[in-house]
């Protein structure tokens, strides 16, 4: 398993060798730093813990700042990507070159925010009919009983808060990689809105 810390930068559309159109997302993949590592005899499984973005100084808690020691630039983003293939030590920059033979990639990111919502957009309900006097358009209808037990119960689907959770998008394919560039394309949608970071991986399902 080999992953990365990347930024979305947003959504445009290349042609391939055949003139077909293609939908794709660029991902901005800067050096990544190994910060630290975790093994099965300290921590009881193997990991690294990769760092990105320099971050500033006045920005960081003094805690924060503690994992990096005294060799490492603190970094505005960490991420802990378990299993991870390859030898590698602490200090050492990792790059898209991780993914030159990586056909399909899993991205994980945050979904956007869309506030408070009713059950229409949120779940999908119908609501009632809009004419021959009927009140009842977009109101959640019953959610409980009227005797004992009289409670909603758990996972009842009513309105609230919307967006804004970790998703993961599975088996995008990679079309093309700027080394230069430091982009990486996939084909499609990746979630959350454009400058937010995102963690790229090789795809678990798809080579």
């Amino acid at each position: 398993m080999v992953g990365l810390i990347g930024t979305k930068l947003g959504m445009t559309q290349v042609f391939d060798e055949t003139g077909i159109l293609i939908p794709v997302t660029v991902i901005k993949v800067e050096k990544n730093t190994i910060v630290a590592t975790r093994d099965e005899e300290k921590n009881g499984y193997n990991a690294v813990v990769l760092g990105s973005v320099e971050g500033k100084d006045k920005r960081l808690s003094k805690p924060y700042k503690g994992q990096f020691g005294e060799a490492l630039k603190p970094t505005k983003h960490l991420f802990e990507v378990r299993d991870f293939e390859g030898d590698v030590k602490v200090g050492d920059t990792l790059g898209l070159e991780l993914f030159e033979d990586v056909f399909f990639v899993d991205i994980t990111g945050k979904s956007k925010g869309k506030g408070y919502q009713g059950v229409i957009k949120r779940h999908g309900f119908h609501g009632g009919q809009k004419t021959h006097g009927s009140k009842f358009h977009r109101a959640p209808g019953s959610t409980g009983m009227a005797a004992w037990p009289s409670r909603v119960f758990k996972g009842t689907k009513m309105p609230g808060r919307m967006g804004f959770d970790r998703k993961t998008v599975q088996n995008l394919k990679v079309v093309k990689i700027d080394s230069e560039k430091q982009v990486i394309l996939v084909k499609g949608a990746v979630p959350g809105r454009n400058n937010s970071t995102v963690i790229v991986k090789q795809a678990r399902k798809k080579y």
